[in-house]
């Protein structure tokens, strides 16, 4: 199983360029590029053609485009600036090899009946699966556990999937996401896992379900989801392709940026080293 880190981790205390530096030092395999803000970022001082460079010519590789925020339910201007977000998008993804893009559910304060929403998504994930195709990127619906997310756990998320049928659309298994709205060890075990397309590790404080936020996100072993019975899942099913760790916390947004990559692969490796040989795990 190979290492990745998403950007979220160190959202406040690094840069794409640091990061990129950081997790080559350390080993990692992929990174997960959040383009709604760092990728910006890095462009404003930086040719593109620089990162292509960067990752060929390094270990590390990209993993992800972050992300097609609020892609449902949205008014037909929203959607139109929506879409030509999402064609700049794929034009990035072309241009830096990367074949996975994460789409993030509505998350509003207003209430829409469950079958509203999930004939929004359909229709909209099918044409972003149109459009994807030629790129031949994937799409990768990413469940909030949040009471207000109009997808927010993984029955509903795996649902909306099958519903579109297309083997470019698949989902996000978050492991915060999954505990903080109650999804299930069964949910899991019914997961088609050809679906899965990106696995987000990371892990939360005690808090009850349907009050977490991301800034109770902690490392992975360091708090209260059963990560032992999720990954002795996850291996039944024959997934092993990478471990994504995201962790949106304020209390490592104030270290270091490189004692927290260091940190979050080194407990990664910890909990994953049960489940996975040796050689399955770097």
């Amino acid at each position: 199983m190979k290492i990745a880190m998403n950007q979220g981790t160190t959202l406040e205390n690094s840069t794409l360029e640091l990061d990129l530096h950081l997790l080559e030092k350390y080993g990692y395999d992929f990174i997960e590029i959040r383009s709604i803000d760092k990728l910006k970022e890095y462009l404003e001082t930086h040719f593109i053609n620089e990162l292509v460079e960067f990752f060929q010519t390094h270990h590390l590789k990209p993993l992800s485009l972050n992300a097609l925020v609020y892609f449902n339910n949205r008014t037909e201007e929203e959607y139109k600036t929506l879409l030509e977000e999402y064609k700049e998008m794929l034009e990035y993804a072309k241009i830096l090899n990367i074949d996975r893009i994460v789409v993030v559910p509505l998350v509003s304060e207003k209430k829409i009946l469950r079958s509203i929403i999930k004939q929004s998504c359909v229709e909209v994930l099918t044409e972003l699966s149109d459009l994807a195709k030629p790129y031949g990127v994937k799409l990768a619906l990413e469940f909030i556990g949040h009471p207000h997310a109009t997808v927010n756990t993984l029955s509903f998320a795996n649902e909306i999937v099958a519903e579109v049928d297309r083997e470019n659309v698949g989902i996000v298994f978050d492991t915060y996401q999954y505990y903080a709205m109650n999804s299930t060890l069964e949910d899991l075990k019914n997961t088609d896992f050809s679906k899965v397309f990106l696995f987000h590790i990371n892990d939360v404080e005690d808090y009850m379900p349907g009050i977490m936020l991301d800034e109770d996100r902690v490392y992975p072993g360091d708090g209260v989801i059963d990560l032992d019975s999720i990954l002795t899942i996850i291996k039944e099913k024959g997934f092993s392709d990478h471990a994504s760790i995201e962790v949106f916390r304020p209390e490592y947004y104030q270290l270091d940026a490189e004692e927290v990559v260091k940190a979050a692969k080194e407990k990664t490796l910890k909990v994953l080293a049960p489940h996975f040989l040796t050689e399955e795990v770097k």
